[in-house]
């Protein structure tokens, strides 16, 4: 069974090669979207090409960010490439099987195998915190072991998928939900880890410095908090505000965040 996992990337030479590796590793390919990268994220990716990257192209940046051109684009290639199953998959992030040393390639197979067209991930975001605030390091999954589980719906992430004879829709829920006719969600969630930012001044150079938001997404209710961040509104949150992940253990989804640390809402009332 084909894997291929969807990446659009702008800017992330942190953790681009990490990803490529983790997803080779767990028997899944790639294609990357290079969405206008100022930095060397587009060559690291390169040097991938045919072993494990299945291939790579260019998405020329407009003024603003459009994440609806980046999905519109992943929904053609999922039409278009050889594959099975498709991911739709950011820089930032890890999964795995949900099973002790299961690959995510073997737990999609599963699915697939119990007749489930689509798969959901839960989602652990991991953080720098006030007391460990800079993990901008090419080891930062070893150093930063703080998290919180993330769920303000459910399904949150659904975004694994078997092909499909028709064009399936990553645009109406912003890549979140893929929808298309006939969908039937795998029952078990798959754990996804986020790694959303390594430090405070990543924070503001990813969120504030690099990106404009189209307003016409913003007008939909995309992007909400990180349109409207601000460096003031970076404050990590203390170690014991969240979990921590210990050897051997898998991670705990219970009593998840609806809203991310970095929102200024969360902390509105107390953050949840």
């Amino acid at each position: 069974m084909r894997i291929v996992a969807l990446i659009a990337v702008f800017n992330e030479r942190r953790f681009i090669a990490g990803c490529l590796e983790h997803l080779f590793a767990q028997g899944v390919e790639a294609y990357v979207i290079d969405n206008g990268s100022t930095d060397d994220t587009a060559e690291i990716a390169r040097r991938y090409l045919g072993h494990g990257l299945v291939g790579m192209e260019s998405l020329k940046r407009t003024e603003y960010f459009s994440l609806q051109r980046v999905l519109t684009r992943k929904q053609e290639l999922a039409a278009t490439l050889d594959a099975d199953w498709f991911i739709h998959h950011d820089a930032d992030e890890i999964r795995t099987g949900a099973k002790p040393g299961q690959t995510l390639a073997a737990a999609l197979a599963e699915a697939d195998a119990a007749g489930a067209n689509a798969v959901n991930f839960l989602e652990f975001t991991f953080t720098p915190t006030q007391e460990a605030p800079d993990h901008d390091h090419p080891r930062f999954r070893d150093t930063m072991r703080w998290y919180y589980p993330f769920l303000p719906r459910f399904p949150h992430r659904l975004n694994a998928w078997k092909r499909q004879d028709t064009p399936v829709n990553l645009v109406d829920c912003a890549g979140h939900e893929v929808s298309f006719s006939g969908l039937h969600m795998h029952p078990e969630s798959l754990p996804l880890e986020h790694y959303m930012f390594l430090s405070a001044a990543h924070a503001v150079e990813k969120f504030i410095e690099t990106r404009t938001y189209d307003p016409a997404m913003i007008a939909k209710g995309w992007h909400r908090w990180r349109s409207r961040l601000t460096p003031e509104d970076i404050c990590l949150p203390a170690a014991t505000q969240l979990k921590e992940r210990r050897p051997g253990e898998p991670l705990c989804p219970r009593h998840p965040r609806t809203k991310h640390v970095l929102d200024p809402a969360a902390r509105v009332g107390g953050a949840t």
